[in-house]
C-alpha cells in the first residue's frame, strides 16, 4: 500500500470555456502550503419507527459535491485565474512590450467564471478533476517574515477520476512583506495619487485657494508639483479651501497633486466573500449550479501608535467618514519587459471603520488595531478593483 506526504499531491486549475464543462488541462499548477479539498456528501437518514428502539435503519445518498480550501503564496500569473473567479470581470491593457495590467472587479450576476479543479494525487493512485468549480471565499494576508498569502474557499462538483496528470510547476515570481506599500485618503484618487488642484503657495508652507474642497484632503497626504519638495506632506487642514504643507515651497508653486497618506503597517488582512449559494435541484443528486450572491469585503490591520490622525480621528468621527484604501505590492527585485515589475494593487474605493482598537501595556510599544468595511461607492461605481501586472497577455480564459 503506498504511502506518502502531502508534497508528492499537486493542485491545478482552467478556466471553464463552457460553465460546467471539465478542461482537461490545467492551466496552471500552484504550489501550494495547504490543501483540504475533499469530496463532501448529504445523507438523508431513515429513521421511522419499525417497532424497534434503534434511532435508524437506512441512509440514502441525497447529495454529493467538492468543497475545501487552499493556501498559496501570492504568485503573479496562476493568482488570476482565481481573482477571475471569485470576482467575476477582468479587462487588459497593456503596459510595456510583453508587461501587461489585468484588472479583475466585481462582476454584477450571480454566475462569476467557473474552473476545473485538478487533483494530482499519486498517493491515493488516481487523479480527479472536479467540474464547476468557483472560488467564493478569499483571504489576502500580509504578515512580517512571510510570503504574502492567499487563501482560498473552492466549491464544484463531485470528481471524475482522470489518468494521472503530469503536473508542471511554472516559475512564477512571489510577493513578500517589504514589497507592501498602504496608502489612505478620502477618495481613492487621493490615495492612489492622481488627485490633482490649483492653488497659491510662493515660498510658504501656506496653500491657499484650492480648487478642490479640503473634505478630499486628509492630514498625512503627499503633495506635489512645480517647486514642491521632494517628500512635501499635508501637516493641517485650515479651511475648506486651504492646507499646511511640511515644507515651503521653493518658488511660486499653483499645480498640485495630491497622493494618499503613506503608513506603515505591522500586519494586514483583506477577506472578499461572494456568499454562494448550492443551487440544488430534483431529480439530480449533484447541485445544478455554485451562485454567488451579495457580495461583500471586510478586513483589518495593525500599525504602531504614533498620533490620531493616522486612523483614531477617522474611525471616532460622527457623521461617519469614509476612507479610500490603496494596497500595491511591487516586486522591485525582479524586471518584466524592459523596466517593468510584478506588481499587485488593491483599491478599495469607499471602507469605513467599523472597530478600533489602541491595547496600552506597559511593557511594550502601543499599536493600534483596526477594522474595516468596503460599501460599493457611487461615485466611482465601484466596491473595488484588483491589478496584476505580469507578462500574461491577453484576458484569463
Amino acid at each position: 500500500m503506498a504511502k506518502g506526504i502531502g508534497r508528492l499531491v499537486a493542485f491545478g486549475l482552467a478556466k471553464e470555456t463552457t460553465r460546467g464543462a471539465a478542461i482537461s488541462t490545467a492551466t496552471y499548477w500552484l504550489p501550494f502550503d495547504d490543501l483540504s479539498i475533499d469530496e463532501k456528501f448529504d445523507n438523508a437518514v431513515a429513521d421511522q419507527a419499525l417497532g424497534v428502539i434503534e434511532n435508524s435503519f437506512y441512509e440514502y445518498r441525497v447529495k454529493n459535491y467538492a468543497d475545501g480550501s487552499a493556501k498559496f503564496p501570492m504568485m503573479d500569473r496562476s493568482t488570476g485565474l482565481l481573482f477571475l473567479s471569485l470576482l467575476g470581470a477582468q479587462a487588459v491593457s497593456t503596459i510595456a512590450t510583453g508587461v501587461y495590467a489585468h484588472t479583475f472587479s466585481v462582476g454584477e450576476s450571480a454566475q462569476h467564471p467557473s474552473l476545473t479543479l485538478f487533483i494530482h494525487d499519486p498517493v491515493g493512485g488516481t487523479d480527479y478533476s472536479h467540474a464547476n468549480g468557483v472560488v467564493h471565499k478569499m483571504d489576502i494576508d500580509a504578515q512580517l517574515k512571510k510570503f504574502v498569502q492567499l487563501s482560498a474557499s473552492v466549491r464544484a462538483q463531485k470528481g471524475v477520476a482522470q489518468s494521472a496528470f503530469t503536473p508542471s510547476i511554472l516559475t512564477e515570481n512571489r510577493f513578500i512583506p517589504q514589497y507592501m506599500t498602504f496608502a489612505v485618503a478620502p477618495t481613492l484618487a487621493g490615495a492612489n495619487g492622481t488627485l490633482t488642484a490649483t492653488g497659491t503657495a510662493s515660498s510658504t508652507t501656506a496653500l491657499t485657494g484650492l480648487s478642490i474642497s479640503t473634505t478630499l484632503l486628509r492630514v498625512g497626504m503627499t503633495v506635489s508639483g512645480t517647486n514642491v519638495a521632494a517628500g512635501t506632506t499635508i501637516t493641517a487642514i485650515v479651511s475648506a479651501s486651504a492646507v499646511t504643507l511640511s515644507t515651503a515651497t521653493t518658488g511660486s508653486a499653483t499645480s498640485f497633486t495630491f497622493g494618499g497618506a503613506v503608513i506603515p503597517l505591522k500586519n494586514f488582512k483583506l477577506t472578499i466573500d461572494a456568499n454562494i449559494e448550492d443551487q440544488e435541484v430534483l431529480g439530480n443528486v449533484a447541485p445544478a449550479d455554485y451562485l454567488n450572491k451579495e457580495f461583500k469585503v471586510e478586513g483589518q490591520f495593525e500599525a504602531i501608535y504614533q498620533n490620531l490622525t493616522d486612523f483614531k480621528n477617522a474611525a471616532l468621527a460622527t457623521p461617519n467618514v469614509a476612507q479610500a484604501l490603496y494596497v500595491s505590492f511591487i516586486n522591485s527585485d525582479v524586471t518584466i519587459g524592459t523596466a517593468s515589475n510584478p506588481q499587485l494593487v488593491i483599491s478599495l474605493d469607499q471602507c469605513f471603520y467599523t472597530e478600533y482598537g489602541r491595547p496600552i501595556k506597559v511593557k511594550d510599544l502601543i499599536y493600534q488595531t483596526v477594522k474595516f468595511r468596503c460599501t460599493f461607492s457611487q461615485a466611482s461605481s465601484e466596491m473595488l478593483n484588483i491589478v496584476l501586472q505580469n507578462t500574461v497577455s491577453g484576458t484569463y480564459a
